[in-house]
């Protein structure tokens, strides 16, 4: 089963719902922002995306980091403990869809030879 991550009101994610129940595909949804992230899932994540991309560099929660945050993105233990800090600030959607297969944010050309 596809595991989908993100935040519930954000437009993107519900392209990605209106996707994926148009497609009656199963999924587990993993609310980010209300049950947090854990460390192992990061660690996990930026073995296949690389911190400024996991990183909402676009977003008001990024703009929001002092200049010191935002250079210590690179450092990928500084960039797990503000995006556990700031789940808000992990783009959206992160999908997991299983056997080691993830893909970031919503490319729906990606998504259709996937599902």
């Amino acid at each position: 089963m596809i595991k989908i991550y993100g935040i519930k009101n954000c437009n993107t994610m519900q392209k990605a719902f209106a996707l994926l129940e148009a497609k009656k595909v199963k999924y587990a949804f993993h609310n980010y922002k209300e049950s947090g992230i854990d460390k192992a899932t990061l660690e996990l994540w930026l073995m296949h995306f690389p911190t400024d991309k996991l990183i909402n560099t676009k977003g008001t929660t990024y703009r929001a980091l002092t200049d010191k945050e935002k250079a210590s993105i690179g450092d990928p233990s500084k960039a797990i403990a503000l995006m556990m800090k700031n789940p808000s600030l992990i783009k959206r959607p992160v999908w997991d869809l299983g056997r080691g297969k993830f893909l970031l944010g919503y490319d729906e050309t990606e998504l259709e030879k996937l599902l």
